[in-house]
C-alpha cells in the first residue's frame, strides 16, 4: 500500500501523508476508508508509531482525516479531495522550486504575480 523511499531527503511522515493525500486525489481511498492504525503502518513501513502518528496529524489537520483512539485513521466524510489535489500540488512547486534554489518567498511572488495576470483570478487582487 505505502512505501517510503529511503533515499529521499522528505521525511518519512510527510512521505507517508504525500501517498495517502495521493490516494484521495486518485481515487484509490475514499471517504470512510480505514487506514491501518498508526502502530500497524509503523511495523509494516519499519518505522516508529510517532512517525506515523505525525503523517496522520497532518493528514487530520488537513480535514482529511478522523482519528478516534481505538478505532483507527479513517478517510473523512466530504474530505476535500480537490483540496489534497491543490496541497499536492503546491508541495511539488515548492519542491521544484527548492531544486532551482529559490526561496519560498520568491515562489510566493511568483504565485501572486501568477494570480494578478491569470484570467481565472476571479476579479481579484491579491
Amino acid at each position: 500500500m505505502l512505501r517510503l523511499d529511503t533515499a529521499s531527503a522528505v521525511p518519512f511522515a510527510d512521505q507517508i501523508a504525500a501517498q495517502v493525500r495521493h490516494g484521495l486525489v486518485t481515487g484509490e481511498l475514499r471517504p470512510g476508508s480505514r487506514l491501518p492504525s498508526a502502530r500497524e503502518l509503523g511495523a509494516m513501513l519499519d518505522v516508529n508509531l510517532h512517525t506515523v502518528l505525525r503523517a496522520y496529524q497532518q493528514l487530520r489537520d488537513e480535514e482529511l482525516l478522523e482519528l478516534r483512539r481505538g478505532r483507527g485513521a479513517t478517510i473523512r466524510a466530504g474530505a476535500a479531495v480537490d483540496r489534497a489535489r491543490l496541497g499536492e500540488l503546491a508541495r511539488d512547486l515548492l519542491a521544484e522550486a527548492r531544486r532551482l534554489g529559490m526561496t519560498t518567498d520568491a515562489v510566493v511572488a511568483l504565485v501572486r504575480d501568477a494570480a494578478r495576470t491569470s484570467p481565472s483570478s476571479f476579479g481579484r487582487t491579491p
